[in-house]
């Protein structure tokens, strides 16, 4: 999102003093996502936005916190393709996942599906 269009958008959540209330969810989420993709300094970001560091600090602990607890759903997963001759032999010995478990016992899982079976049991 431009940082024009969520300066204004943050603006409109003034009060008459200047202080920042009631900021929605929905922007918090996208304050978030904007700081994340941030590339410059901090202070750039906070004066990009007209915001103080200390309130900015407080919003994105919420967005945080939002984010962390589930509330807004993660963005679509995006596989990742490594090219290269990394052939399934040249990877290493352990093939699938492997799972330190108590006393240092290491659960070796040939495919995804063993996993979550074994999880779904445990717990």
């Amino acid at each position: 999102m431009e940082m024009e269009v969520l300066k204004k958008r943050i603006s409109s959540y003034r009060t008459p003093k200047g202080r920042l209330t009631r900021v929605p969810d929905e922007l918090l989420v996208d304050i978030l996502i904007s700081w994340e993709q941030w590339t410059g300094p901090a202070s750039g970001f906070y004066s990009a936005l007209g915001v103080d560091q200390r309130k900015m600090a407080s919003l994105l602990g919420k967005a945080k916190r939002l984010k962390r607890e589930g509330f807004f759903p993660e963005e679509v997963f995006k596989e990742i393709c490594v090219s290269g001759s990394a052939s399934p032999a040249s990877l290493g010995p352990c093939q699938g996942i492997e799972v330190v478990w108590e006393n240092n016992k290491v659960i070796r899982f040939p495919q995804v599906e063993y996993l979550i079976d074994f999880l779904k049991k445990v717990s």
